[in-house]
């Protein structure tokens, strides 16, 4: 996923997750400094190296284990951000399967809806305290530096978080990222993949609590290890992984949900 601001076209994008772009490619695109905009485009999570002649995601030469994700949920007010803003974000860093940081915290709301508080547990009283948004989004950037991003169902995340950071004046993400749902439909067999249901199906983390934001980003870092353990050989780098995790056949889903049972003990369809 990258933002609006990242100039270069799908097909050229595609070459620097795979062959690599020529300089001339590049250059011709970008109408400004080559230097400046790799060294601009890195301040906001994206690294670009230049290998054997051609230009690639730095990502494309990092093996899994060696990558830095960083697992992301937050809990917003609302879901349209012209008018809605987050109100809790949990996010942990985890490397070759150990967490190695984490970040926390509610984000000061002076309204929050009745049924996003039935939902959340979140009530504008949790938030009096906590710091502006504007403060939030700069320490999640420090905290998120170039990890892969990673969310369940990333769009709604990724895309939430990088609009509130234009709107306190920070630059929007590009950092490279992985959606742990789309994984999961090619690593696990499923009759749903809402994070919720996975939870209870596969016992991912038994002590969630579900629409949480913390709570959510640790269950995402079980689902996300229980993927890679499905994964073939031939996945080596992070770019393998992403373009896996967008590219390959989805599993086939089950007809019948196995979590519910009628009264004859037989499973039956999720209504």
């Amino acid at each position: 996923m990258l933002s609006h601001d990242f100039i270069l076209d799908a097909k050229s994008i595609h070459k620097l997750s795979t062959t690599g772009l020529s300089a001339k490619t590049l250059k011709e695109q970008i109408n400004d400094n080559l230097d400046f905009l790799l060294e601009l485009w890195y301040a906001q999570g994206l690294k670009i190296v230049k290998h054997q002649s051609n230009y690639f995601f730095a990502t494309s030469f990092i093996p899994i284990k060696d990558m830095e994700f960083c697992i992301v949920d937050i809990e917003t007010n609302g879901s349209k951000i012209e008018k809605h803003q987050i109100i809790e974000i949990g996010a942990i860093k985890v490397k070759n399967g150990e967490i190695v940081g984490r970040y926390e915290s509610f984000v000061n709301c002076h309204e929050i809806n009745p049924n996003i508080t039935e939902i959340t547990g979140i009530s504008v009283e949790d938030t009096k305290d906590a710091p502006s948004l504007k403060n939030v989004m700069h320490e999640f950037k420090a905290f998120l530096q170039d990890s892969v991003f990673v969310a369940h169902d990333i769009k709604f995340d990724y895309r939430f978080i990088s609009l509130s950071m234009q709107n306190v004046g920070l630059a929007p993400l590009l950092n490279r990222s992985l959606c742990s749902l789309a994984l999961a439909e090619r690593t696990i067999e499923s009759y749903r993949y809402a994070l919720s249901y996975l939870n209870e199906s596969l016992n991912l983390y038994p002590s969630a609590t579900h629409h949480r934001a913390m709570s959510d980003a640790l269950t995402t870092n079980e689902l996300l290890k229980l993927s890679l353990k499905n994964i073939g050989d031939d996945i080596k780098s992070v770019e393998d992984l992403i373009r896996f995790s967008k590219e390959a056949k989805r599993l086939k889903r089950p007809k019948f949900n196995p979590t519910r049972e009628n009264i004859n003990g037989r499973t039956s369809e999720d209504e």
